[in-house]
């Protein structure tokens, strides 16, 4: 089997050469259903498994994510679940975050103990947020989220019983984001007959905190703005998964820019692995593409659970990594 093992000389990591693409497929077919690319955790996979401990695991990350991403958001493009203003408002606050997240990174947290604290109880909040949002006493009066859930399990039924599925995107047409406003102080758009709103200075500074996160240790933001969107700003997971993978390649390639061609007087390697990363991206790009075709037929309860589940998990492992080190 050694000739199946391949060195990554910038990484100093010796692997199988279909373990990661193998890896960032499972990961990004399941995560990729709620807009999350599947960053946050082939990070730990890299750092406890592979021994890839430098700053230039974050750079590698992000390269993950710009080959990954493309294929789920043509499907959520091609199927009208874009939701453009939510799109914009991420970018636009996210990519100076990032810039701040690198200077963090390679000049003040090389060994970011106390920001995995910092992480550990923000993604801590929005697991408990969500998993909150699955008890009867949060569901009482969200008759807009259950109708569409209705409708969309209604259809995704009729999906599996007719051929349509195969020669066309599957959804009807007024199931597709429809601007209504789009303003400084407020968004509003329309999705399967309901109105949605969230305050777009609100979204900004969400997503200005995400990117100092993601840009720091190359999670993209996904994980956080995803589940944020679906728990605070009551907006259907449905419609904010294509909006935070399109926001999180958009980072991503700034992240890489900034972790190739910045200097640092810290003498440390930033830049990306840009084989393995491309690895890892292979996998979830076929990943992605599985998971934004399957969304629709998954229920928004199921996927709001399993992203409470994996994020409280994430956040217990971050805090507990400051306390016994």
């Amino acid at each position: 089997m050694e000739f199946l093992q391949m060195y990554f000389p910038v990484s100093g990591v010796k692997t199988w050469v279909f373990l990661p693409p193998l890896v960032a497929f499972v990961v990004s077919c399941f995560t990729s259903m709620g807009g999350v690319s599947g960053a946050f955790l082939l990070l730990p996979f890299q750092v406890s498994f592979l021994h890839f401990t430098s700053p230039s695991v974050s750079a590698t990350n992000f390269v993950f994510n710009i080959v990954a991403i493309p294929s789920g958001v043509y499907r959520y493009l091609k199927e009208g679940r874009m939701a453009w203003p939510l799109t914009w408002v991420i970018i636009v606050g996210t990519l100076p975050g990032v810039f701040i997240g690198y200077y963090l990174r390679v000049l003040y947290l090389p060994n970011p103990r106390a920001f995995k604290l910092f992480v550990g109880c923000v993604l801590l909040y929005i697991g408990v947020r969500l998993l909150y949002e699955m008890t009867a006493r949060s569901q009482r009066g969200k008759k807009e989220m259950k109708a569409i859930e209705e409708k969309f399990s209604h259809h995704a039924r009729r999906l599996t019983e007719s051929q349509a599925a195969r020669v066309s995107s599957g959804l009807p047409p007024e199931a597709v984001v429809k601007t209504v406003s789009f303003s400084l102080s407020r968004v509003e758009y329309e999705f399967w007959g309901q109105r949605f709103s969230f305050s777009t200075p609100g979204m900004f500074l969400l997503a200005f905190v995400v990117g100092i996160i993601g840009g720091t240790y190359g999670i993209g933001g996904g994980a956080i703005i995803a589940p944020f969107c679906v728990a605070v700003f009551h907006l259907p997971v449905y419609t904010v998964a294509g909006a935070a993978l399109f926001g999180t390649f958009l980072t991503s390639v700034a992240g890489v820019f900034f972790y190739s061609v910045i200097p640092t007087q810290s003498g440390l390697v930033c830049a990306p692995d840009w084989m393995l990363g491309f690895l890892f991206g292979a996998g979830g790009f076929a990943g992605m593409y599985c998971g934004a075709r399957l969304q629709k037929f998954v229920p928004q309860k199921y996927l709001k659970l399993f992203l409470g589940i994996l994020i409280t998990f994430l956040a217990g492992s971050y805090i507990i990594q400051f306390f016994i080190k």
